[in-house]
């Protein structure tokens, strides 16, 4: 058969024996997880407004739900981090295994992360008293440390091209990592904020990232990765700031009613925005 090179989407070289192709990284994939011109097909969603509503839907969701196990239902934050783990790792595993972009299998993985995160955060920030500054440091040298194995392993950190089973694993453990520092972020924050104060610092802060991505040519994948943690300590606020009691500043909303809300939110918005495979922004030489 016909050499076939798709470097655009990190995969090159032709066909190997039994229809498989080698990735540029040295990973290998089936024929029938490429289109037709043999471009491994990508497993994340294209990166549009779209996105970043529903991922900051999901970190919401993981705050109110996260809470909702560990505190009202008094699981604690052990048990229920157990718990959100088992279901993120079934979630990935489901997520690696699909052959082609499931939007909600790769949102329900997603939302999985962000549920982990919180419990996990609030695991080491209070029941290890580790403290929110500790904890976001520890957890700030996981997110770097997870990036530059991806870095070194891989040759690059760029989310543009996320095709084989190695590049997933990494992007995923490190949306883990980002996670669960931005719940640590968020409960950090607020303390000096308050809730409000914070969901109004990290909206700021995100348009900042936003003014950098249009108007300078800023590497687009560090742009990526600093706005994709900061969406997690605006949920973190948005969440607390729905259901924490009024005396300590919320809205004193149910968790359990919150997080069917917008867990409702969140699919009606799967439904109405664009959910296809694709490249998230960034130059094509812009290999991170």
């Amino acid at each position: 058969m016909r050499e076939s090179t798709a470097g655009t989407m990190g995969w090159s070289g032709g066909l190997l024996g039994g229809g498989w192709m080698r990735a540029a990284d040295g990973e290998t994939a089936r024929v029938e997880e490429k289109g037709w011109k043999g471009a491994a097909l990508s497993k994340v969603p294209e990166v549009a407004l779209g996105f970043w509503i529903i991922k900051i839907a999901a970190t919401t969701l993981g705050e109110t739900g996260g809470d909702a196990l560990s505190m009202s239902l008094k699981l604690g934050y052990l048990v229920s981090t157990g718990i959100l783990f088992t279901l993120f790792v079934v979630l990935v595993a489901a997520q690696i295994k699909a052959k082609r972009f499931h939007p909600f299998l790769y949102w329900g993985t997603i939302v999985g992360t962000t549920l982990a995160g919180t419990t996990m955060a609030d695991f080491a920030d209070r029941s290890l008293g580790i403290g929110y500054p500790g904890g976001s440091a520890i957890l700030f040298g996981l997110v770097i440390a997870s990036l530059v194995v991806w870095r070194l392993v891989v040759g690059t950190v760029s989310v543009n091209n996320i095709v084989t089973p190695r590049q997933e694993m990494f992007y995923w453990l490190t949306i883990l990592f980002s996670n669960t520092l931005g719940t640590a972020l968020g409960d950090w924050t607020s303390e000096g904020t308050g809730f409000g104060g914070g969901v109004f610092l990290f909206v700021g802060l995100l348009l900042v990232l936003a003014a950098l991505y249009f108007f300078t040519k800023m590497n687009r994948t560090l742009l990526f990765w600093m706005a994709f943690i900061l969406t997690r300590p605006l949920g973190a606020s948005m969440g607390d700031l729905l259901t924490k009691p009024h005396a300590d500043g919320g809205f004193g909303l149910s968790r359990f009613v919150s997080s069917a809300v917008i867990a409702v939110f969140m699919v009606v918005c799967i439904l109405l925005f664009p959910q296809r495979a694709g490249e998230h922004p960034g130059r094509a030489g812009d290999r991170g």
